[in-house]
């Protein structure tokens, strides 16, 4: 099988990352190049996995069939725009983009091209999900909870395109049905932008979805239920565990533990991307969902913006 030759532009916290773990699959990806314009921190990266270093992207031309983009997300659609005008395949750490009107570029760039876009919606690659998603059809009631530590990075967005949009992704591929009504409020507490939210979110369906998210707590959370007919449905990402909740033959709540296979949900989900490139399919997260998230996410923050300075 014909390597994917790849390179990978951004070196931040996630750039590492995606650097480790795509050097542990070299059995489908030949890694060109490390890029990134802070050389004093990038280029001992690269030489740590003997991998050549540039500053500047645009050096790539003809060189990659693929990247993987982890720079900041207000340069997203500048440098998955160049990448993808030149016929290259491209994964966007989430969100795919700042505005509405890039993704829009981007995704009819991808399909005028023929090109893959994958965006790095990580959760729909975790093992405990996977696991619930088929049992988690038609849910009535979902509560969200994703709390993390203040992150010194990814400061050029607030906590809703930071944090929160990965459990919008999550509920958008869950509930099949259109977005009714949103109300939201958030405050800033150490950044300019919003630093705690709490979103509400009610579908067509009669679904109806409570969001908290928070970059200023003291502990890690990461966690959602799902209430559905008849049962209830707990999963912790963070330790890829899942429980379902059914009413027993005497009355009682019966809790089962879900047998799920752990696995590490950032090689699951760079894979794919790399096997969608090879076998020409549809990424699970593809443009399109990544559009889709993006939406709410601005209309969510919209929201938070809307109500604080109608209370100043």
């Amino acid at each position: 099988m014909k390597k994917i030759n790849l390179a990978l532009i951004g070196c931040g916290f996630l750039g590492s990352r995606h650097l480790k773990t795509f050097h542990a699959l070299r059995n489908k990806v030949n890694l060109v190049a490390v890029c990134d314009p802070n050389v004093s921190f990038a280029q001992p990266l690269a030489k740590q996995y003997h991998v050549p270093f540039l500053s500047d992207y645009k050096e790539l031309v003809g060189k990659v069939d693929a990247v993987s983009i982890c720079t900041p997300t207000t340069t997203h659609f500048e440098v998955a725009k160049f990448f993808l005008e030149h016929n290259v395949h491209t994964f966007i750490e989430k969100p795919i983009t700042y505005t509405i009107e890039e993704a829009d570029i981007l995704i009819e760039l991808a399909r005028n091209n023929n090109l893959k876009i994958q965006v790095g919606h990580v959760e729909r690659f975790n093992s405990a999900f996977v696991a619930i998603a088929p049992l988690a059809a038609n849910p009535l009631f979902i509560e969200c909870h994703r709390l993390n530590l203040f992150p010194n990075r990814s400061l050029d967005i607030g906590v809703v395109m930071d944090l929160m949009i990965h459990d919008i992704d999550i509920i958008l591929g869950l509930v099949q049905s259109t977005v009714k009504d949103i109300q939201a409020v958030g405050i800033n507490v150490l950044t300019e932008k919003e630093d705690i939210a709490n979103a509400r979110i009610t579908f067509h369906n009669g679904c109806v979805c409570n969001i908290t998210s928070s970059r200023i707590s003291p502990e890690v959370t990461r966690k959602i239920r799902m209430f559905i007919p008849n049962a209830y449905i707990s999963l912790d990402y963070a330790k890829q565990e899942a429980f379902i909740y059914n009413k027993d033959d005497k009355g009682g709540i019966h809790r089962k533990s879900l047998p799920i296979e752990k696995e590490e949900p950032l090689k699951k989900e760079l894979e794919h991307f790399l096997d969608c490139i090879i076998e020409d399919k549809k990424p699970l997260v593809s443009g399109v969902e990544g559009k889709e998230a993006l939406k709410v996410a601005l209309e969510i923050t919209q929201k938070i913006w809307e109500h604080n300075k109608s209370i100043l």
